[in-house]
């Protein structure tokens, strides 16, 4: 199979490889190298390979130490990947914290064995006021009202 690109679409795709690449494998960074999904990194090697062709080296470099390609500062700083990734995290973050403060107060009211036995329905319009409460103090007020508390103390602490 070839695929034809222009200059421009070339581009586009570079940040698409390395977009989704993020976001597959940067959560598998670090102490967990060895857990990255490796086809999805051997794709973005591959695609990062053809940038010196298209002319865009300015974006992509060749590491010889590490025998690969990778994203230069220009990159990064120039292409609007890093406010796509800051929008995309900042969304994330308000989303799973909404989602996940009403999925705890729902269960906390009915207890697992009660929703277990709920249809969908039922389980959404249950839950649908606790999601619709968080969302309104969130956009309201953000984190400002959010508070970790401790649990009161037992009078009879465990053995």
């Amino acid at each position: 199979m070839k695929i034809r690109l222009t200059k421009k679409q070339y581009k586009n795709l570079l940040k698409l490889v390395y977009l989704g690449n993020w976001m597959v494998n940067s959560i598998r960074s670090g102490n967990e190298g060895d857990k990255r999904i490796k086809k999805y990194d051997e794709i973005e090697q591959y695609i990062f390979s053809f940038a010196k062709k298209a002319g865009l080296e300015k974006y992509i470099e060749f590491d010889k130490e590490f025998n690969q390609f990778f994203p230069t500062l220009e990159f990064e700083e120039n292409t609007d990947v890093s406010k796509y990734i800051q929008d995309y995290e900042e969304e994330v973050f308000w989303e799973e914290l909404v989602l996940r403060l009403a999925r705890r107060d729902f269960i906390r009211k009915y207890g697992r064995t009660a929703i277990l036995k709920m249809n969908l329905e039922e389980r959404i319009a249950k839950e649908y006021p606790f999601e619709k409460k968080y969302r309104k103090e969130i956009e309201k007020n953000g984190l400002k009202n959010l508070e970790i508390s401790k649990p009161p103390k037992s009078k009879h602490p465990r053995k």
